[in-house]
């Protein structure tokens, strides 16, 4: 795996696991740690979607010229994404169980159908694309010696 399908799949697997930490629970009725978890969930989420969409995504769209393709699926994703983040949050905050269950299983089904995306498509092209150039890293905040 090449340094930014790595470190990409990396945040990706750093996001489910506070996902799940804040689906398990608000499952068990512990709306503190619950609340917690996905504080940690929603600002790891935006922080990865940020840096694709103002790091990865340009600079993709600039070394192919592709500026209506994956990013453009991408983008509008991460948009439906923010949607449900925003409704998660108030039914986590209004400690509404049901109403956040369902929305999480909406929510992972759409993070894993576009993780795939990313991961097996996105990444590779983008990989080929773009060189790993010291300043180009340091954008996406990846140390290049951890993924030596």
């Amino acid at each position: 795996m090449s340094t930014i399908t790595r470190a990409l799949h990396q945040e990706h697997a750093d996001c489910d696991a506070h996902f799940s930490a804040a689906e398990a629970a608000v499952s068990e009725s512990d709306w503190d740690t619950g609340r917690i978890c996905f504080a940690r969930f929603k600002q790891s989420l935006e922080a990865h979607l940020a840096k694709e969409e103002q790091v990865l995504f340009p600079e993709f769209e600039r070394r192919t010229g592709m500026t209506a393709g994956p990013t453009a699926v991408m983008r509008q994703e991460h948009e439906q994404m923010r949607w449900l983040l925003e409704d998660l949050e108030s039914a986590v905050f209004q400690a509404d169980a049901e109403r956040f269950l369902g929305l999480a299983e909406s929510l992972m089904i759409l993070i894993q159908q576009h993780n795939m995306k990313e991961e097996n498509m996105l990444y590779p092209m983008a990989d080929r694309a773009i060189p790993l150039s010291p300043e180009f890293l340091a954008a996406l905040a990846v140390d290049p010696e951890a993924l030596a």
